[in-house]
C-alpha cells in the first residue's frame, strides 16, 4: 500500500512538473506576443512618418524645379556613359551587374549588393574624376560593394571539393545571360570595415568628415591645397546614411577605407611643395599621384571607367537635405524593427511549437497515468477487501 501511495505521489509530481512547464512557456508566448504587437505598432507609425516626408521632399522638388528632367540631364549621360564602359567589361562581375541589376534587385540572396565602387560616388570636376579613378585602380573602380557578410557570401558558392558552383550565385546569372564570369574580382563588405572614428562638420547635408587640413609649422595651409578625396565625393542621399546595421553611411565607410586622407592639389608643382605635410597620400588635377608608401606615379594614363559627374542639387533648399536625411533615418529604423519583428516572430513560433509539444505530452500522460491509477486504485481495494475478510476469519 506503501508503495502504491509512492507510486500515486509521482504521477502527481510528474503531471504538476508538466502543467509548471506548459505554463512558462505560455507566459513566453505572451512575451512575445506583446514584443511583436509593440513592434507592429511602432512599424505603422514610421510608415506614415515616411510617408509624410515623402509628401514634403515632393512639394520641395516641385517649388524648386528639380524633376525628371533636370535628373535626367544632370545624372543620365554621364552615369549612362559609365555604365556602358563597364559593360564593355563583358566577363567581369560589374559587367553582369550592370546588366542584370534589375533581376539582381528581385533575388533575396543577392538583394545585399549594393552596387560597384564605380556607381556609388560621383564627382563635380572631370579631372578630379580621372585622377581619383587612376588613383583607385580599375580593380577597384570595379569591385562589387555589399552591405553584410551574408551578401558577399551569397556571390559565389563552392561544391564539396572546393570548386567554384558555375550554377549559383552571380556565376549562374551570367551563364544564364550568355556572360560567364571567368575573371577575378574584387568585393568590399561595408559592414566589415572600420567606420572613420572622428567628427563630421557640423551641419553639412553631405555629412563630410571633419579632417584637419595640412599645416606648416608656420600653421599655413598648402599652396594649391583642395580637399580631401573622401570629401570631394559625391554620394547619393540614399547610402549617405545609415547604411549599415550601426548607422553608418558610404563616406565614412567605403570612401574612407579607399582613400583615407588623401590630399588633392591643384597642380603636381603644388602637391610636390607639400611632401613634407602629406602623410597619406596625394593627387592633383593635372595628373599627379603619390602614393601612402613615398611611392609615386608618372607619365600619363588613359583612364576609361571613371566617376560621373555630380548632379546640381543646388537650386534646393537647405531645409531639404535636413528633411531628406530625416526620412533615411526613419527608413532606417524601420529596418531595424523589421528585423526585431521578424526575429520576435520566429521566437514566438517555437514557443508556440514548444507549447503544442508540451501539451500531446500532457494529455497523453493523463490518459497514460489514468489507466495506471485506476489500475492500481483496484488492486488497492482488491487488497483491502482481502485483508478485512482475512482480519474477520481470524476473528471468528
Amino acid at each position: 500500500m506503501q508503495s502504491g501511495s509512492g507510486s500515486v505521489e509521482a504521477v502527481i509530481r510528474h503531471s504538476k512538473k508538466l502543467e509548471n512547464e506548459m505554463k512558462e512557456i505560455g507566459l513566453k508566448i505572451k512575451h512575445h506576443e506583446d514584443n511583436f504587437g509593440f513592434l507592429k505598432v511602432e512599424m505603422n507609425k514610421l510608415d506614415g512618418s515616411i510617408s509624410d516626408i515623402q509628401v514634403e521632399l515632393g512639394k520641395y522638388l516641385s517649388e524648386s524645379g528639380t524633376g525628371s528632367e533636370n535628373k535626367e540631364s544632370s545624372n543620365g549621360q554621364n552615369e549612362e556613359e559609365t555604365i556602358q564602359q563597364i559593360l564593355k567589361c563583358d566577363k567581369s562581375a560589374a559587367g553582369i551587374y550592370c546588366q542584370l541589376k534589375p533581376q539582381i534587385a528581385r533575388l533575396p540572396s543577392l538583394k545585399n549588393m549594393m552596387g560597384i565602387v564605380a556607381l556609388l560616388g560621383k564627382v563635380d570636376d572631370d579631372n578630379l574624376s580621372r585622377i581619383l579613378s587612376n588613383y583607385l585602380g580599375r580593380e577597384t573602380m570595379l569591385a562589387v560593394v555589399c552591405k553584410t557578410h551574408d551578401g558577399l557570401e551569397a556571390l559565389e558558392k563552392y561544391d564539396k571539393d572546393g570548386f567554384i558552383d558555375k550554377s549559383s550565385g552571380l556565376h549562374g546569372l551570367g551563364a544564364s545571360m550568355g556572360r560567364p564570369l571567368n575573371d577575378r574580382f574584387v568585393v568590399i563588405c561595408v559592414q566589415n570595415l572600420s567606420p572613420y572614428a572622428g567628427e563630421f562638420i557640423a551641419d553639412d547635408p553631405e555629412k563630410r568628415l571633419s579632417i584637419k587640413k595640412p599645416r606648416y609649422l608656420n600653421d599655413e595651409v598648402p599652396s594649391g591645397f583642395l580637399g580631401f578625396a573622401v570629401n570631394m565625393i559625391n554620394i547619393d542621399s540614399a547610402n549617405l546614411y545609415c547604411v549599415t546595421s550601426t548607422g553608418h553611411g558610404l563616406r565614412e565607410t567605403l570612401f574612407y577605407k579607399l582613400f583615407s586622407r588623401l590630399q588633392v592639389y591643384k597642380t603636381r608643382a603644388d602637391m610636390l611643395q607639400a611632401l613634407p605635410v602629406i602623410t597619406d597620400g596625394a593627387v592633383s588635377l593635372d595628373g599627379g599621384i603619390i602614393k601612402s608608401d613615398g611611392v609615386s606615379f608618372l607619365g600619363e594614363r588613359d583612364v576609361e571607367i571613371k566617376f560621373p559627374k555630380s548632379s546640381g542639387r543646388s537650386n534646393l533648399p537647405e531645409n531639404y537635405f535636413s528633411t531628406e536625411r530625416q526620412m533615411k533615418e526613419l527608413k532606417w529604423k524601420r529596418e531595424r524593427f523589421f528585423e526585431d519583428l521578424q526575429r520576435e516572430q520566429g521566437l514566438l513560433d517555437h514557443a508556440k511549437l514548444n507549447f503544442e509539444t508540451k501539451k500531446r505530452e500532457f494529455i497523453k500522460f493523463l490518459e497514460d497515468s489514468s489507466s495506471y491509477v485506476s489500475a492500481l486504485i483496484s488492486v488497492l481495494i482488491l487488497f483491502t477487501t482481502w485483508a478485512m475478510i482475512r482480519r474477520r476469519c481470524g476473528e471468528d
